[in-house]
């Protein structure tokens, strides 16, 4: 994603996300819980960037001789996330970060509860 005259380039199985407001409804119509937002377990928000996945062996190159050379690259294992996305996740795992006045969040995949797509 760019941001004025930088890019910003997530890693790994993280997406990246501008975070609701709190308010008690969020902006695609779904509620969440008041002790939920009062404990600060959960949070949604935005998805505007995702990294490209953990990196896997190709099934090919999984084998007994471990020592061996590999013939291929690992290629990234495919998120399930994507961009637009609205996502409902859990705010302790969450890194927030600021650039240039805007507030960001971090989130790893494994913390993404629920994943709301507009249909196409």
């Amino acid at each position: 994603m760019k941001k004025g005259n930088r890019e910003i380039v997530v890693i790994g199985d993280r997406v990246l996300i501008v975070p609701d407001l709190g308010e008690e409804r969020s902006n695609v119509g779904l509620y969440l819980p008041k002790w939920a937002l009062e404990k600060e377990s959960i949070q949604a928000g935005t998805i505007v960037e995702i990294g490209p996945g953990v990196p896997m062996a190709p099934p090919a190159d999984i084998d007994e001789e471990s020592w061996r050379p590999k013939n291929s690259p690992p290629q990234p294992a495919a998120q399930q996330a994507k961009v637009g996305d609205y996502a409902v996740f859990l705010r302790k795992a969450a890194v927030e970060v600021k650039l240039d006045g805007d507030t960001f969040l971090i989130v790893p995949q494994a913390a993404l509860l629920v994943l709301i797509r507009e249909r196409s």
